[in-house]
């Protein structure tokens, strides 16, 4: 196929123009003569049929076109400078792996695992990032992600990893006091502390054991799941929370699981990545240890 494209340089040009308002700045950075700057930027123009700039004097201004020109230029220069660090990054295997990781499930499940990763590839650089929001792998620059969720994530590679099953714990005082949990009913005499990014949770739960799903309080939300964890600690309210993360203060007592009974969650732990980064060495050594630990 002929592409009818400018020349690589010429864009490069135009880009740091349209970045700094200024030929001279631009030719500053790219340590060339603000005379050579004009001329590639002409030059553009005449290949387009388009001007770019508007020019009153020294000052220069972005036409309408050339507005939408840069924006277009500067993805696709972001795009090449990627793919040229990727590039270099993963020659034998070297590089950053960048995670972009749920913060909970990062500092309870994943880190007390990386080391044996880290010592099989004592070549990378392991970054993680706390990401629980929509994916985006372009602005977050990381690549791959941990999520929950049904797998269903739009334009990427989703692998389950495992369940999650669901316990209710309190702080032994609640035990002790007034209203312990004897039975389903005590549970609304509580404040029920909800998670608010998964807030059908508690109502999952009541569901699967039978409890209804009327009459109980639930004025306490938090964003992550370890804030619940200390909220319940602090004798703030009941927490239903997985029960990886609770096993601990369960096993030194500063919780108490009073209902025997578990819940899997509905949806579960993906390894979400990019589908142009699936094949990158270092990924696919993240790809293969993960699934081994689960």
């Amino acid at each position: 196929m002929n592409r009818s494209l400018p020349s690589l340089n010429a864009l490069r040009t135009f880009e740091a123009v349209a970045r700094h308002g200024s030929f001279t700045s631009a030719a500053d950075e790219l340590n060339v003569t603000q005379s050579a700057v004009s001329r590639m930027i002409k030059g553009l123009e005449v290949h387009l049929e388009l001007q770019l700039f508007e020019r009153a004097g020294r000052q220069i201004k972005l036409t309408e076109e050339g507005v939408y020109y840069s924006q277009k230029i500067s993805k696709a220069m972001d795009i090449l400078e990627l793919a040229s660090r990727e590039l270099v990054d993963t020659k034998a295997g070297r590089g950053t792996l960048s995670i972009g990781m749920l913060p909970t499930f990062g500092t309870k499940w994943l880190l007390p695992k990386l080391g044996s990763f880290m010592q099989l590839h004592s070549e990378l650089t392991v970054d993680i990032t706390s990401s629980d929001g929509d994916l985006d792998f372009s602005s977050e620059r990381i690549d791959v992600a941990i999520r929950f969720g049904y797998g269903n994530w739009p334009g990427v590679r989703a692998e389950p990893l495992m369940s999650e099953e669901l316990t209710v714990v309190c702080s032994p005082r609640i035990m002790d006091g007034p209203y312990p949990l004897t039975d389903y009913e005590q549970l609304r005499r509580h404040n029920l502390i909800a998670h608010s990014t998964r807030p059908g949770t508690w109502a999952h739960w009541l569901q699967a054991v039978g409890a209804g799903s009327e009459g109980y309080n639930r004025s306490l939300r938090l964003e992550h799941f370890y804030m619940v964890l200390q909220a319940a600690k602090s004798g703030l309210g009941i927490g239903l929370l997985p029960s990886y993360l609770a096993a601990d203060d369960i096993a030194n007592g500063s919780l108490t699981a009073p209902y025997p009974v578990r819940v899997v969650s509905p949806g579960g732990y993906y390894l979400v990545t990019h589908w142009d980064k699936t094949d990158l060495p270092r990924v696919k050594a993240f790809r293969e240890w993960v699934l081994e630990q689960v």
